[in-house]
């Protein structure tokens, strides 16, 4: 049963990507994901059911538009692929519970605020705030699917708020501190992810993002990839914090307490 989750997950997740993708070209610019249709951005063709196919289409193409030869994005193939692996592994993680449908509309969100702030070094406010509201919302909600209406549990939304507050305040203090050297955008982004993984776990997901985003400014600066008065977007350091704390915060919490009490 659980290879059958994980591999309908996966597909589901194919197919989300394509969505993503169409959400991370249109949102930054105030487009709309409803109208219009999928198109080619060149030659402005509506694109067949068969243009679509995640990654199969991209490959058949040869990652060029059928209709104008226009190159395709890699990020497109990359996102879709992303996508199907971390449904995959979410629902492989957490079976057909509450928890996994939870994750995997987590999981879209920080694929796409990932993206683009990367692409743009941007953190869309519109993002933060639907994403602020789900998490609250889901916050209420605990127990599986094997219930037919979730039971309320008031401490998890404590947590959620604490986490939320204690996320927000601690990116609060190094953005005032900079003066401009850390965007704004990250600070909302660690007050939804606080509200997301909860206290104490959002200090698990700064954590983990802090040191994945140090040590990656350190291999751009060694290699010479980076020049080291450029800014590195940080919003997508915090995003992958945010699904390992998601996924594993109870785990890294317990091996730190741990940690220190061996000291």
């Amino acid at each position: 049963m659980s290879v059958l989750i994980t591999t309908f997950f996966g597909l589901f997740g194919l197919l989300v990507g394509s969505f993503l993708n169409l959400c991370i070209d249109r949102l930054p610019n105030d487009k709309s994901i409803v109208k219009p249709r999928s198109h080619c951005d060149n030659c402005n063709t509506t694109l067949k059911a068969a243009d679509l196919v995640p990654i199969l289409s991209y490959l058949w193409l040869r990652g060029r538009c059928r209709y104008c030869g226009a190159r395709i994005p890699l990020r497109n193939l990359l996102v879709e692929i992303a996508c199907g692996a971390i449904f995959a592994a979410l629902a492989w993680h957490y079976g057909l519970h509450q928890e996994l449908a939870f994750a995997v509309v987590y999981a879209g969100l920080f694929i796409v605020i990932f993206v683009i702030d990367l692409e743009q070094g941007l953190v869309l406010n519109s993002l933060i705030v639907a994403g602020a509201v789900l998490a609250f919302a889901f916050s209420f909600f605990q127990g599986g699917f094997e219930e037919f209406w979730p039971r309320v549990g008031p401490g998890i939304t404590l947590s959620a708020l604490l986490g939320g507050a204690l996320g927000f305040g601690i990116m609060l203090l190094p953005y005032l501190i900079s003066r401009g050297g850390m965007g704004a955008g990250d600070v909302k982004l660690a007050g939804f992810i606080g509200l997301v993984v909860g206290f104490p776990q959002v200090l698990a997901a700064l954590l983990v993002g802090i040191v994945a985003g140090g040590i990656v400014a350190i291999l751009l600066l060694v290699f010479k990839l980076r020049k080291r008065k450029e800014a590195i977007p940080f919003g997508p350091f915090i995003a992958v914090g945010a699904m390992v704390a998601l996924v594993w915060g109870n785990q890294i919490i317990d091996w730190y307490r741990t940690t220190l009490t061996n000291l």
